[in-house]
């Protein structure tokens, strides 16, 4: 067993899809891991994994807090969506954070909370090149809650180091949406439009760059950091490139069809390439997968 960790406690909020792959990945690295969970039948698979302690609660709610009174060195919040719209964003995500913070401030020895956000916060558009500074003053709804739970995170840098991970789309196994949606193109169509650049990142590299960090803790940089592969690509040509792997027609794209998540966000995608430099120079990480199509053959493999 890699001992790496020196039986650093770590806390995992939520875990869904990259929370159990990261509390997989963090206890086979010798980290005693604990985590909380909406979901009972998280809790239940989580217990096979060999955490310490899962306690399975609504984030928002406080009373989850004198569950998970140990000494802790770190936490990970890579919790998703309610459900319900907006409210189940306000749910999640900003009251959710304002409980953990709460709970912080029964952890004197804490040094490094990280928050898995999203890089919808930014709604520039025409193609340019956008990185932590960019101004998201005009996100859409959704991304202006996910602005304010990463404002309640960083507002604490003076007792630990906050950590907010702006990630890309994330795929991976199990996580096959546009694979799908070829496979099940209806008069050979699919929904939304392919003129505008995808920001990817594998859920493996997401994990990999958790780790990274927490590995770092002690020397850590607290902030904002955007997480992809750093190579944007023209939907349609992800879509494409898919298909022909997949022995499937190329479908054509329908953007009458607006999905109930895209509306959320302002009926359309905006087309910007996210840089994210700033991480690989800070902690020296680097994707495994270095673009979709990497990422995407290794999908293939377990078909």
């Amino acid at each position: 067993m890699n001992t790496g960790f020196s039986n650093k406690r770590i806390l995992l909020f939520g875990c869904g899809y990259i929370g159990t792959a990261l509390a997989q990945r963090l206890v086979a690295q010798g980290a005693r891991v604990s985590a909380l969970t909406r979901n009972p039948e998280t809790a239940k698979h989580l217990k096979t994994l060999g955490l310490e302690k899962v306690v399975t609660a609504e984030l928002h709610h406080t009373r989850w807090h004198a569950s998970l009174p140990e000494p802790y060195d770190a936490f990970v919040n890579c919790v998703s969506s309610a459900g319900g719209g907006l409210s189940g964003y306000q749910k999640s995500y900003v009251d959710g954070m304002r409980s953990i913070v709460q709970w912080t401030r029964t952890q004197p020895a804490l040094a490094l909370g990280i928050y898995t956000s999203s890089t919808s916060v930014y709604p520039q558009d025409g193609g340019i090149w956008v990185d932590e500074s960019a101004d998201c003053s005009n996100a859409p709804a959704t991304g202006r809650l996910l602005l304010q739970s990463e404002q309640i995170l960083t507002a604490e840098a003076a007792r630990f180091s906050p950590i907010v991970l702006r990630l890309a789309g994330i795929y991976g196994p199990g996580r096959t949406y546009l694979i799908d949606q070829i496979k099940s193109a209806t008069d050979g169509k699919i929904p939304g439009r392919g003129d505008y650049h995808l920001n990817l990142i594998h859920r493996d590299d997401v994990v990999g760059a958790i780790t990274n960090i927490l590995h770092h803790a002690n020397a850590s940089v607290g902030g904002i950091y955007n997480l992809s592969d750093g190579k944007p690509s023209l939907k349609a040509e992800v879509v494409a490139w898919l298909a022909v792997a997949l022995a499937q027609p190329v479908p054509s794209f329908d953007p009458e069809q607006v999905s109930p998540r895209l509306q959320r966000r302002g009926g359309t995608m905006p087309d910007r390439k996210i840089q994210s430099d700033k991480l690989t120079k800070t902690f020296g990480w680097q994707a495994r997968f270095s673009d979709f199509k990497s990422g995407y053959k290794e999908i293939f493999q377990h078909f």
